[in-house]
């Protein structure tokens, strides 16, 4: 019902498989997301798994998604490296969204360590002709790894938090041609103009804002799904507005 009342303004669902897993309930993920297929199938679907694992364990992992979910794409951990992720990029035609600067406040522990780069990886971006940054982070090195190694095929993306927006415009530089999952609008009190200004492409795309719990517990009573439909539009005006505003500001400094 949330999805039926929220479908005029999504770009994409994103169901996320611990909340089902946790209650035994795959079944009924797995009923969703043929719902979701059915009754509104101009509208991709993203498995929220955050799966990462050796090969023939990604394997699994991935027929999870790709063949028992049916899923459009998949979030992933890329901390174990490409041959982690290449069990999910074998599906020619499914997406695969990599963990950069995740929302989280921990996410510094580890994403903001500063890198000294590797040889191969200088000569990788040496032959894009764009100039090899200093101080790098690791999150910024996930970018790049992601938009001038892992993308041979057009399947990447990135998930960078909307709570961060300083962030996002640095992996927009780095990775200028990959779209980006943004979740922490909402309850996670990302700001829509902060993360459309810093994150959209050229065109001003690119980005798939993400917000759920402000719109998934919109209200406990009866009318939920009207509660929920109220806040998706909402935030789907947000993002319109911004969009606008980044293309006036982009067209006046050309």
């Amino acid at each position: 019902s949330i999805a039926d009342a929220t479908a005029p303004y999504a770009c994409a669902f994103k169901p996320q498989i611990a909340y089902f897993a946790s209650l035994s309930a795959e079944d009924c993920l797995e009923d969703l997301m043929r719902y979701l297929r059915s009754k509104h199938p101009a509208i991709p679907i993203i498995l929220d798994a955050k799966r990462g694992d050796i090969g023939s364990t990604a394997e699994h992992y991935a027929r999870e998604a790709f063949e028992r979910y049916q899923a459009d794409a998949v979030t992933v951990s890329p901390y174990m490296g490409g041959d982690s992720l290449a069990p999910f990029l074998a599906y020619k035609d499914r997406g695969v969204i990599a963990l950069c600067r995740t929302s989280n406040p921990g996410g510094s522990d580890i994403q903001n360590l500063k890198l000294q780069l590797p040889d191969d990886v200088i000569e990788l971006i040496n032959r894009t002709g764009r100039p090899v940054p200093e101080d790098l982070m690791l999150f910024q090195y996930i970018a790049m790894l992601a938009a001038y190694r892992w993308n041979a095929d057009g399947q990447m993306a990135l998930v960078v938090g909307a709570t961060y927006p300083e962030e996002i415009a640095s992996v927009r530089r780095l990775a200028p041609g990959l779209p980006l999952l943004v979740p922490g609008i909402g309850a996670q009190g990302g700001e829509v103009y902060a993360a459309v200004s810093a994150g959209c492409d050229n065109n001003a795309w690119g980005m798939m804002l993400n917000a759920s719990r402000s719109i998934l517990y919109a209200s406990a009573e009866e009318n939920y799904t009207e509660a929920a439909a109220q806040i998706a539009r909402k935030t789907c005006e947000l993002i319109s507005l911004a969009r606008e505003q980044v293309q006036m500001r982009t067209k006046m400094q050309a």
